[in-house]
């Protein structure tokens, strides 16, 4: 026992549970900053095309345009440090250093590529196909993180992939009858193949931010999280900026201020919100992948899709299939199998240490 006591200090124990306590709760903080921002994000871009807006660079620069709200926290979590370390003036602003500031533009500019892909198929979809083609991202996502970082699948989580996809499966039954009157042909279709392009994009995005993570020659902390987070961004910003200077958006701006249906002013906060919103959409996003997993955040990205679909229902509404409903209890079916799934692991893991630990004790009497 004396010999346990110096493998495992107390100290060490006390601080190892709560890294894991606070690991979980910045998990559950993530979660929901990705849920708020998943839902609200779709639903504010249509309220932007619906009302009169059609600024299609625009709209995907407002997706990543709100990156310096993370200079807040940012700044906030400095001050902190400053006050914690007795000599302050050698604490850094930023952490982020040359080789994973470089990976974090390049995956930004794809991030920016992403969101015009993404927001060409709002303007020419509806709701219910945009949100069918989208939730494709999950068997993308899943594809990829195998691939690039070795995302070890369970039953549990095949069995969410595959519920999660047949939900979204059932969401189209019916799209057809969906299909808005003055959309020809020609621009539904390309409005389809975009957003199936951005639904794939993404679902490479994400497996490649967790890879970045992995190989990032430096200690990750939730400030190093926030410094990528802006810096892909910022960069995702500088793409969609060049696309608005091409297609004179911002000139075009005053003018479809005035024809908003809203009215000017709240075509304006109509901005606003979005660019707010869409920042909690890409922190949350990246922050599950940093306290988990690639594979959870697509999860959660499906399984609020017809979360969505209702809040679509009820501030704009659409009509509530049958269909919407059976998706919606195939995505929490495959949220819950794939939590059941993680549960079970975490508690092997709990064991695990607990039956090595007399293989462990002999070793300390050696010389």
């Amino acid at each position: 026992m004396r010999e346990e006591r110096e493998l495992f200090p107390p100290n060490m124990e006390i601080e190892a549970q709560s890294s894991a306590t606070m690991k979980k709760a910045l998990l559950v903080l993530n979660c929901i900053i990705l849920s708020i921002g998943n839902c609200g994000g779709p639903l504010i871009m249509r309220l932007y095309f619906v009302r009169g807006g059609e600024r299609i660079w625009l709209s995907s620069w407002l997706e990543t345009g709100g990156w310096p709200i993370i200079l807040i926290p940012l700044i906030i979590t400095y001050f902190h440090r400053r006050r914690s370390i007795t000599d302050g003036s050698t604490t850094k602003l930023f952490f982020i250093k040359p080789p994973l500031f470089a990976a974090a533009a390049a995956i930004g500019v794809l991030t920016g590529l992403d969101d015009y892909l993404y927001a060409y198929g709002v303007a020419r979809l509806p709701v219910s196909t945009s949100a069918l083609i989208i939730a494709t991202q999950l068997a993308f996502t899943a594809g990829f993180a195998f691939l690039l970082v070795k995302q070890r699948f369970t039953p549990y989580s095949i069995n969410a992939v595959v519920l999660l996809t047949v939900g979204a499966a059932v969401l189209g039954l019916h799209t057809s009858g969906d299909r808005p009157d003055k959309e020809s042909n020609r621009e539904y279709l390309i409005g389809f193949f975009m957003t199936l392009v951005a639904a794939a994009l993404y679902g490479f995005v994400l497996p490649m931010v967790e890879l970045t993570y992995k190989k990032a020659k430096q200690a990750l902390s939730y400030s190093l999280v926030m410094e990528i987070q802006m810096v892909m961004c910022l960069f995702a910003t500088a793409f969609c900026t060049v696309g608005m200077l091409i297609n004179k958006d911002f000139q075009a701006i005053s003018r479809e201020a005035k024809e908003y249906e809203l009215g000017e002013g709240k075509y304006y906060v109509v901005l606003v919100w979005s660019a707010i919103i869409w920042q909690f959409f890409f922190l949350g996003a990246i922050g599950v992948i940093f306290c988990a997993s690639s594979l959870l955040s697509g999860i959660l990205i499906a399984v609020l899709l017809p979360v969505t679909e209702i809040l679509a229902v009820i501030f704009f509404q659409e009509k509530f299939q049958a269909e919407k409903g059976v998706a919606l209890a195939l995505s929490i079916w495959g949220f819950v199998s794939y939590f059941y799934g993680e549960l079970k692991d975490s508690k092997k893991k709990k064991q695990a240490p607990e039956t090595e630990m007399p293989k462990q004790a002999p070793e300390t009497e050696m010389p």
